[in-house]
């Protein structure tokens, strides 16, 4: 019978265990050449420090208006019950045409992704609890959580942080990928998933 010491420890814990030091190993050594290489310049590193954080609050007290406008206009956008008039004109439109809609219960998360991150993870973990995160609607939905990205906060944060108002062809270049990326994401959950 193998004693205690003769059981080897897990991989798995091997693992974390090494990527946990190797990962604040390398967090460390960039600080510390950061330092070292103010140093070497004769720069002052912490008055850099506190003049960029300086900088940083000025960038954050911009955006914060842009960040809560866009906060409102989403949740407006889910309680008023739109999102669920756009998925029921969906379904409408496949079964009148007599096509398979079996995807379109996953579509809100695809709608909710340009506008919110986490708005479109609580309506996936929605789908989780009601098809079951390993059920085609489930796993669509996790492919629509990675094929698309957040347009419109990426617009409103970074567009909004420097001034610009009239952002031209960003938005509609951004919708256009989003849509070939539900689009893919739908192909490729059939493919994979169905």
């Amino acid at each position: 019978m193998p004693s205690q010491k003769d059981i080897p420890v897990p991989t798995l814990l091997t693992k974390e265990t090494f990527s946990n030091v190797l990962g604040n190993t390398i967090l460390f050594l960039i600080i510390c050449t950061f330092i070292i290489g103010g140093h070497l310049k004769k720069v002052n590193v912490f008055d850099a420090f506190i003049e960029g954080a300086k900088q940083g609050w000025d960038v954050i007290l911009k955006v914060i208006p842009y960040l809560v406008g866009m906060l409102v206009g989403i949740r407006v956008f889910r309680e008023s019950g739109a999102l669920e008039a756009i998925i029921s004109g969906i379904t409408w439109c496949f079964t009148a045409v007599g096509t398979s809609g079996d995807f379109v219960p996953a579509l809100p998360v695809a709608i909710m992704r340009p506008f919110s991150g986490g708005g479109a993870r609580g309506l996936m973990l929605d789908i989780f609890k009601t098809h079951g995160p390993d059920s085609f609607i489930g796993q669509l939905a996790s492919t629509f959580q990675g094929s698309a990205d957040t347009t419109f906060y990426i617009i409103a944060l970074y567009f909004g942080s420097v001034g610009i108002k009239k952002v031209r062809y960003a938005i509609w270049a951004g919708m256009l990928a989003d849509l070939i990326g539900v689009m893919a994401a739908i192909g490729i959950a059939y493919i994979f998933f169905k």
